[in-house]
């Protein structure tokens, strides 16, 4: 009797077998046979297979944000992007030349090398989908039930490339993932909020960052981390501007920062923002970092103190907008930090210390200040 080397040769001697069928070109690559292709969700789902010993525990807010994130497509067919899957195939399948195609035994599998927190996703996201099915079909909502089939045919049909390894073993496969996963930095700070051009936020201050009117609060757009000198603020800055005066709070806990919205919500969000930074001209010092008023807590905490002032009637009113900035003048900038508070204490406590100092102010001195500028 022969020896046999592997379950691929053990197929191969069967008169009737089933392969899944895998097109690509093999190649050598830095010592290693490697084969490149592009599969549909639905044959990888088939092919792969996760070995604990050499991937980490799945993380749920990771998974949770990647689900999101595909449901930009599922639910509104805007354009999502992935790097490829990384497999091994640890000795399994065989390539055809002839075909160019690379033929695994329905018994074989693929080890996931680096795409385990995407494929797992993409799997989450088609079990919840074919969970509603179910429901729905009970309920007999067959208009849903299309939907749903809709969204099920665009996921399972989803392209993604993959690379396969065809000859390296666990302990390699070991050492490529640490590769993969440590030498790449991750963009950051202002130019990955930059990069984000979906969420409303985004996009309002990308348009208002090319305003002529306020050109003066130069906004640096491309700096990777933190802020050129010769700007006044970052675009993560305005961006925590906008939430404070939209929605009076800080831009970790914002609600408004959605992937939907109409061309006019973000037409009259742009229209008071402006208004907004055009008043600040008027009446602050010129825009220059060196005048306390225009340091980034002082800047957030002024947008949440008058959207308070805003919002007093229940919807945000420009013209309350307006009369709450005439106080503005009239601050103490060097009186709301005591010694060096201004860099010793935490940056929330120094926001929150300053918006209380805005409060306490206006409550305090608006009625005489506004009654002289009457007179």
């Amino acid at each position: 009797m022969n020896p046999v080397y592997s379950l691929s040769q053990l197929f191969s001697e069967q008169k009737e077998t089933t392969f899944v069928e895998i097109p690509g070109m093999v190649s050598r690559a830095f010592g290693h046979d490697t084969l490149v292709t592009t599969l549909t969700m639905s044959k990888l789902f088939s092919i792969y297979e996760i070995d604990l010993e050499v991937q980490r525990a799945i993380v749920p807010q990771n998974l949770s944000k990647l689900m999101d994130y595909i449901s930009l497509f599922l639910d509104n067919q805007q354009g999502i992007y992935f790097p490829g899957i990384v497999l091994s195939a640890r000795g399994a399948g065989l390539y055809d030349k002839k075909s160019k195609t690379y033929n695994l035994q329905a018994i074989e599998k693929l080890y996931v090398v680096d795409g385990q927190h995407r494929i797992a996703a993409f799997k989450r996201l088609a079990e919840l989908l074919q969970s509603s099915m179910a429901s729905a079909k009970d309920q007999r909502e067959y208009e849903k039930m299309e939907e749903i089939s809709l969204k099920l045919g665009d996921l399972f049909n989803f392209p993604i490339s993959v690379l396969i390894y065809l000859d390296i073993d666990a302990k390699q496969e070991r050492q490529l993932f640490s590769d993969i996963n440590k030498l790449p930095r991750k963009i950051g700070g202002n130019l990955a909020v930059l990069r984000e051009q979906r969420r409303f936020y985004h996009v309002l201050a990308t348009k208002l960052s090319q305003a002529p009117s306020i050109s003066q609060i130069s906004v640096d757009l491309f700096s990777e981390r933190g802020r050129a000198p010769e700007y006044i603020m970052t675009y993560h800055l305005l961006i925590e501007i906008l939430v404070g005066l939209f929605e009076g709070r800080m831009k970790s806990l914002a609600r408004g920062n959605l992937y939907h919205f109409t061309e006019k919500d973000l037409d009259h969000h742009y229209s008071l923002a402006l208004a907004y930074l055009e008043a600040l001209m008027r009446v602050l010092p010129e825009p220059d970092r060196k005048h306390q008023c225009w340091t980034e807590n002082i800047q957030i905490s002024l947008a949440i103190f008058l959207h308070g002032q805003a919002t007093k009637t229940g919807q945000f009113n420009r013209y309350a907008l307006e009369h709450a900035v005439k106080i503005l003048p009239h601050i103490e900038w060097d009186g709301i930090y005591s010694g060096d508070e201004s860099s010793r204490l935490p940056r929330r406590t120094r926001i929150m210390k300053a918006l209380q100092f805005f409060r306490d102010y206006y409550e305090e001195n608006h009625i005489n200040i506004h009654d002289l500028e009457a007179e």
